[in-house]
């Protein structure tokens, strides 16, 4: 790495070090146990993937000395605390809410706003595809997995909650039920659509992902047989990804639109019906790279997505990283805004990750390398110019749009850094 490089990694692992236990937080209000929030506006929330960002983060700077073995047993402390914190809320159909906030809107509510708009009848999107992953890498990390066993049925509740209200048995891919808090929260293939219609490939790679993390707890549990149930269901849903989201002139994952039938109107409708399952919903967004992460994506396809697409200027490829959405759609747009936040373009450094997580587990290490250097830059220049690092950036320019402060997956930075020098990756635990 450059010397302006090896710079700004200093100073962004010296300033990461000194504000990682300022996410660390003691329980409070709804919060029973220790938990991990993002920082910035976000202090006293609980969120699913983004605790499991923050862990894996963390996780990753510990070392094996007295030093690092403390700060260790804390981080695990705090981690475990994240998934006992959401299965408190768990609901007798299995549901787990997205998120558990403590904000003062919500004070006079005796439980979670989530929970309580469940409970009036309001089918929402549940915990996304995290939990059993951010628990594959605590057990893995602390070499233990018995303090999970007491609550394992409530993962397999998980499971099946999304299996009954989340999963489209006619095309094999689970569904968001709507467009609020789908991770890419404006992603313009979910956001705004109708209820229940879109087969995200966001949700379905990670899905993947999640189901292989269980395997791992059911093996160590000793419940061998759940293990390759769950691998098996893994299994299934790899095929189906590859059956509706791949598209084959274009070379990349799509979403897909599964409210697909044939309309009985009258007797012009009697020939031949709709036979196909699903239309892919043909806007590239960076939620197309992670096949990648989850391991989904053949070889060949591999090479389409890093030298087609992650490498195009035109598209996904920006001075400062991934842009997550291509910058010639038509919704590209970088503009602060916040519930939803904007995902129309913005780099952001979990998506910047995935990208280089995937392309170093398909052996594209320069290409990944470039993806680091660039987000390193990003940062580091953040962090020279204000003082801190913020929750979004404009692709072209660097520029910081919102949320100074911002912690939570930005600690990813120096995942990669260390990844590169050929430390194994977190995920490591369950792939």
């Amino acid at each position: 790495m450059s010397d302006k490089i090896q710079h700004y990694e200093q100073q962004l692992r010296d300033f990461i070090v000194s504000q990682v236990d300022t996410i660390l937080k003691e329980p409070v209000h709804y919060l029973k146990h220790p938990f991990v929030d993002p920082g910035s506006i976000y202090d006293g929330n609980l969120w699913d993937w983004d605790s499991f960002w923050a862990v894996y983060a963390i996780l990753n700077l510990v070392d094996d000395s007295e030093d690092g073995k403390r700060k260790k047993e804390r981080y695990l402390r705090h981690a475990k605390g994240n998934i006992r914190n959401f299965l408190d809320y768990q609901m007798e159909d299995g549901y787990i809410p997205m998120m558990v906030a403590t904000l003062d809107r919500n004070s006079e509510l005796e439980e979670p706003y989530l929970i309580k708009k469940r409970k009036e009848g309001l089918v929402t999107n549940m915990h996304k595809p995290f939990l059993c992953q951010q628990i594959a890498l605590i057990g893995g990390s602390g070499d233990d997995f018995s303090w999970i066993a007491e609550d394992y049925a409530k993962l397999e509740a998980y499971f099946e909650c999304y299996d009954r209200g989340y999963y489209n048995a006619n095309c094999g891919l689970y569904v968001w039920a709507d467009d609020i808090m789908i991770g890419m929260d404006n992603d313009p293939a979910t956001f705004g659509r109708p209820r229940f219609s879109t087969a995200n490939i966001y949700l379905n790679a990670f899905m993947v992902s999640e189901l292989n993390a269980m395997a791992v707890i059911a093996d160590a549990l000793g419940i061998s047989s759940r293990g390759e149930h769950y691998r098996e269901k893994a299994e299934r849903l790899t095929a189906a990804i590859q059956e509706e989201s791949w598209d084959k002139r274009d070379k990349f994952f799509y979403s897909v639109d599964v409210d697909i039938k044939t309309r009985h109107y009258d007797w012009f409708h009697q020939g031949l019906g709709v036979f196909w399952k699903t239309l892919p919903i043909k806007i590239r967004a960076w939620t197309g790279f992670i096949p990648l992460w989850a391991g989904v994506a053949e070889p060949s396809q591999a090479a389409y997505l890093a030298g087609s697409h992650a490498a195009d200027y035109n598209t996904f490829n920006s001075p400062y990283g991934i842009a997550t959405l291509a910058q010639d759609e038509k919704m590209f747009d970088c503009r602060a805004t916040n519930n939803p936040s904007n995902w129309l373009g913005p780099i952001w450094i979990v998506s910047n990750y995935v990208v280089f997580r995937g392309l170093m587990k398909y052996g594209f290490t320069e290409q990944a390398r470039e993806l680091c250097e660039k987000t390193v830059t990003l940062l580091g220049e953040d962090l020279e110019k204000t003082g801190t690092l913020h929750e979004y950036y404009v692709p072209q320019t660097g520029e910081p749009v919102m949320n100074g402060g911002f912690l939570n997956w930005n600690l990813l930075v120096l995942n990669m850094i260390d990844e590169l020098r050929g430390k194994e990756p977190m995920s490591r635990f369950w792939t």
